[in-house]
């Protein structure tokens, strides 16, 4: 005998049935456009680093694009070594530049040759900045001179960097005698203890057993660098060249300083002590970020 279907339980059943697959489907929508919303914030968070790192690399470009017309235009130069080395600095970066495809999966990469950009602009302008005829005459706020956008950039390398820094800027006055060689002194310092605690002599031999030495046996100051850009995965000479020619650069304009204060040059007036100060302090920045991206000291 046929077994009778109960209506009343079937339609139940559906009804379940229906009850369910709503659900379902309103739950995958939800995590649909939930998905859909992460993805919009992803790109337009990207679509944003995108633009304002565009607009930073407009901005250095035309800065460079203006220094370096305003440079090769001079008809007289005072401080030939600097000139010579900005403009040298600039052939690196042009290098360096024209190999940017090699840092595009590298993780600090694309912020490396932002900075390296940076660099160069800010070369150009102190070497511009050097060179001009006009004078400012007033003496300025000496508490800018003072002042630094270093935080802690140096203070988590040692408390002694950080402290031979701030009593650098402390001497650094159109007015103190002594600023030119107490300033040059300590920035010089500082640029190498930065090397050495980064890249140690025993560190650089290890991974490169032939590189080129200096007269007492250590590694080079290039070897040094190429050693902290291999521990932030950059393995470029190009990137190596340009950094070490950064530094380069920074210490000439230590020459010029002393040069330009007790020679004939005679003495440098507040924007121009500005401007040397702020080529030192971006050169420290721009030397510390790239070892803070070192995966080890």
């Amino acid at each position: 005998m046929a077994k009778r279907i109960n209506i009343s339980q079937l339609k139940s059943k559906l009804r379940q049935i229906e009850s369910k697959q709503r659900q379902a489907i309103s739950k995958q929508n939800q995590a649909i456009r939930q998905h859909n919303q992460k993805v919009r914030s992803a790109v337009n968070k990207y679509n944003s680093a995108v633009r304002q790192y565009n607009a930073r690399v407009r901005a250095n470009r035309q800065r460079i694009t203006n220094e370096l017309n305003r440079l090769q235009t001079r008809t007289t130069v005072r401080y030939q070594v600097l000139h010579t080395s900005a403009l040298t600095l600039n052939t690196a970066y042009q290098t360096l530049e024209r190999h940017e495809s090699e840092f595009e999966n590298v993780p600090f990469g694309n912020q490396f040759l932002d900075l390296s950009e940076r660099e160069n602009a800010n070369s150009l302008a102190v070497s511009n900045s050097l060179e001009s005829e006009e004078r400012q005459g007033a003496i300025g706020d000496e508490g800018e001179l003072a002042g630094t956008v270093i935080t802690d950039e140096l203070r988590n390398i040692s408390h002694d960097l950080d402290s031979r820094w701030r009593g650098a800027l402390f001497s650094l006055s159109p007015r103190n005698p002594d600023a030119p060689r107490h300033f040059c002194t300590s920035a010089r310092e500082i640029f190498i203890q930065i090397l050495d605690h980064f890249a140690p002599d025993s560190s650089v031999l290890s991974r490169f057993q032939n590189c080129e030495k200096t007269d007492n046996g250590q590694p080079t100051r290039l070897w040094k660098i190429k050693h902290i850009l291999v521990n932030a995965a950059i393995v470029s000479e190009q990137a190596a060249d340009f950094v070490d020619e950064d530094v380069t650069n920074v210490l000439q304009l230590f020459r010029v300083f002393n040069d330009g204060t007790h020679g004939s040059a005679g003495t440098f007036e507040f924007a121009q002590l500005r401007a040397i100060k702020e080529r030192v302090e971006s050169g420290l920045v721009y030397l510390t970020t790239l070892c803070e991206n070192a995966t080890s000291p």
